[in-house]
């Protein structure tokens, strides 16, 4: 068997974002595997735009990382009840590429917010968003970090029990179905 190739992509461009350190947490979590977080730093997606140099480079590049992933983690914060607009244009962009990179692939959803509810509407949107590409989202264990600030210690390190359990779980059961998307 190969090693697995594992991709995040993090919905908040913030460096210090409490979503990328979730992002990082179920990477350790996920165990051995290749990793790259795709780089959302895209240009506004812009019909006129792709009519006259076509895709953008960088959306390219991403697009083939989604692909030659065995699996992918997607971390949401939410905005205004709802999904990043980084996060939003790079699933626009990524859907004028040749074939279909999201097909198939194990795709686990995390979320960190400042609210109580964690991010449960932007899980909900970026669900939506991602359902015509034909992803295998897994429906759970659900991760969403509320009050996300009072969760992480001063490594970086999550600290919620709870959280870091559903975590362990999410991270099992992906690590399941990229393996098994080995054996196609």
């Amino acid at each position: 068997m190969t090693d697995l190739k594992l991709v995040g992509l993090c919905g908040s461009l913030r460096k210090a974002s409490t979503n990328r350190l979730l992002m990082l947490e179920a990477v350790k979590r996920f165990g051995d595997a290749a990793f790259i977080e795709g780089d959302l730093s895209l240009p506004l997606y812009d019909g006129d735009l792709e009519a006259d140099s076509g895709i953008p480079d960088a959306v390219q590049r991403l697009a083939d990382q989604i692909a030659a992933a065995d699996a992918v983690i997607v971390a949401t914060p939410e905005y205004n009840k709802g999904i990043s607009g980084v996060l939003k244009n790079a699933l626009d962009w990524v859907s004028r590429t040749k074939g279909t990179p999201w097909a198939n692939k194990p795709v686990a959803l995390v979320s960190a917010a400042a609210g109580r509810a964690g991010g449960e509407r932007a899980q909900n949107m970026a669900r939506l968003c991602l359902t015509p590409f034909r992803p295998l989202l897994l429906t759970g264990p659900e991760v969403m970090v509320a009050a996300t600030s009072k969760q992480w210690d001063d490594q970086g390190q999550l600290i919620n029990e709870l959280n870091a359990k559903a975590l362990d779980e999410l991270m099992q059961v992906l690590r399941r179905h990229a393996m098994a998307q080995q054996s196609f």
